[in-house]
């Protein structure tokens, strides 16, 4: 079941929104949202990006390093 949402912009940044809509194909604002919100999955915090640069340089002073010929090699 569908809900309506509705939010409150400036009208400057409704026009970039609409420019950005019709640049990048989307066929409504309720689709660039929706987007938008599924890219959000993705993103990670900066505690999870400062806590694998711990543990990087962890193991990077351990010596835990591979060798890759190509980035077919991370597996």
């Amino acid at each position: 079941m569908r809900q309506v949402l509705s939010i409150s912009m400036p009208a400057q940044l409704i026009t970039e929104v609409k420019k950005r809509i019709e640049k990048r194909g989307y066929s409504s604002i309720s689709d660039y949202i929706k987007f938008l919100i599924n890219a959000d999955d993705n993103f990670i915090s900066e505690e999870e990006l400062l806590k694998d640069i711990k543990e990087a340089r962890k193991d990077y002073k351990l010596g835990k390093l591979k060798e890759l010929k190509s980035l077919a090699d991370l597996d």
